[in-house]
Order: structure tokens, then C-alpha cells, then sequence
């Protein structure tokens, strides 16, 4: 694989974490500032936030089903692979935020 390519993965790693995280405990403020529990909406959000970190983190959804179409009637399998393995990478990173965020708030999210 090439030099930029890994770049781009620990790039979409880091962008699914960050969402994760950061939308997580941002998104709790207001929970804490409605007089609502901070940490049963830090677990309801983060669940609610899993698929829009890996989208955010892969650039969107249209590029990947248009790499995904060409892998397939183009025969860019390459194409296909580093695709598939950037969503892997922000799939990691999208677990491990929920489970730094399970550590945080001692609860289990389903």
C-alpha cells in the first residue's frame, strides 16, 4: 500500500474517534444544562452516533458506493479493498471511542 493511503487510514481512524468522543460528551451538555443525567445521554448518543462517525470518517457516502461500484464493473479491485479497509478503520475507531466511553461512564453500551 502506498505511503498516502495509510496516512488517509489513520486519518479516518482518528476523524470516527474524535466524532465519537467529542459528539458524545458536547452532545451531554445539554442534557446537564436541562437538569437531565449527563451520563445516561452520553450512552444514548454514543449509540445513536455509531454509523455517522464511520460516514463522517470515509468523506460520505456517495464517494464509497462510487469506489464500490467501480471495483465492481471496473475491475479496480484495489480500488474495492482500500475502500472496505477504510471502513474497518473507522469502524475501530468508532469502538474504540464507545469503549474509552464506557470506561468513563462505568456502563455498558448496547
Amino acid at each position: 500500500m502506498e505511503e498516502r493511503f495509510m496516512a488517509t487510514m489513520i486519518q479516518c481512524y482518528f476523524i470516527a474517534f474524535g466524532v465519537m468522543i467529542g459528539g458524545s460528551i458536547i452532545g451531554s451538555i445539554g442534557a446537564f444544562l436541562a437538569g437531565d443525567a449527563p451520563f445516561t445521554h452520553i450512552n444514548r448518543i454514543a449509540k445513536n452516533l455509531r454509523i455517522w462517525a464511520i460516514v463522517a470518517a470515509i468523506g460520505g457516502t456517495f464517494d464509497a458506493i462510487y469506489n464500490f461500484e467501480r471495483g465492481i464493473y471496473e475491475g479496480s479491485t484495489i480500488d474495492l479493498v482500500k475502500q472496505i479497509l477504510l471502513i474497518i478503520t473507522a469502524m475501530g475507531g468508532a469502538h474504540t471511542a464507545l469503549l474509552i466511553i464506557e470506561w468513563i461512564i462505568q456502563e455498558e453500551i448496547q
